[in-house]
């Protein structure tokens, strides 16, 4: 078929689009995350398989007319659909275990912080802000043993000042904050699909020093896939530098 590097190139042009719409449409209001979720898992690997036979088929028909330019066109192409079927591919070779079930984490399992603004009305939210008690707790335990407050020698003040800092260097959304009861709520976004988290913070006085507590909630989805604990944890990683 004549041309047909240039055709499959479109195709994974156009392939391209949808799939960066798949992860990012939700930062741009088109749906909700978890559609865009949906169509990722359900669509990625059928788009990349048209796209990687299309660049084949190409390549060799281009091969076998000697045309350089849809030889070029027709590899780019197919690489294209390499790299949609790579997730797959990695999956496959190398399955990841399977994330404890959980979308609550907390450094507080036996007092966790409570919400105060944020409430079940907020926007996407199908979870509740109700901690699910020992259950939990125990889940959380054996998953994410690491997760603990943490202390610190600055007074109680400071280190809230430089939470609040932290917080909004890593893209938090303030959504309330007491600097007098030393706490505050925000809102945290995945990068991908545009998933939102809410966070509450506390600082509890120490005699030498202060203590930090977090917890941080998913408004969807029965397990967070481990990313909670991650934002908890590159909190703490940054408060310590």
């Amino acid at each position: 078929m004549k041309h047909s590097g240039k055709v499959a190139l479109v195709l994974a042009l156009l392939g391209a689009i949808v799939v960066a719409l798949m992860l990012f449409g939700a930062r741009l209001g088109l749906w909700e995350p978890l559609t865009g979720f949906g169509l990722y898992r359900s669509c990625l690997n059928p788009l990349g398989l048209v796209i990687l036979v299309a660049g084949l088929v190409a390549l060799i028909s281009s091969l076998i007319r000697r045309e350089k330019g849809e030889i070029l066109a027709a590899a780019v192409a197919a690489l294209v659909g390499l790299a949609c079927l790579t997730p797959l591919m990695m999956t496959t070779i190398n399955p990841q275990p399977r994330a404890a079930p959980i979308h609550d984490i907390t450094t507080d399992m036996v007092n966790p912080l409570s919400f105060e603004v944020l409430d079940d009305s907020r926007a996407g939210a199908r979870n509740s802000l109700a901690y699910g008690g020992p259950e939990v707790a125990a889940v959380q335990a054996e998953a994410y043993p690491d997760i603990a407050p943490i202390t610190t020698a600055l007074t109680a003040d400071d280190a809230y000042q430089r939470a609040l800092t932290i917080a909004q260097d890593l893209g938090w959304d303030i959504v309330a904050s007491d600097a007098e009861r030393r706490r505050f709520e925000a809102t945290a976004r995945t990068s991908v699909f545009y998933f939102a988290d809410d966070v509450v913070l506390a600082v509890t006085p120490l005699e030498n020093g202060s203590r930090i507590d977090l917890r941080s909630v998913s408004r969807v989805g029965k397990s967070d896939q481990g990313v909670n604990a991650a934002r908890i944890r590159a909190f703490q990683q940054q408060f310590r530098q």
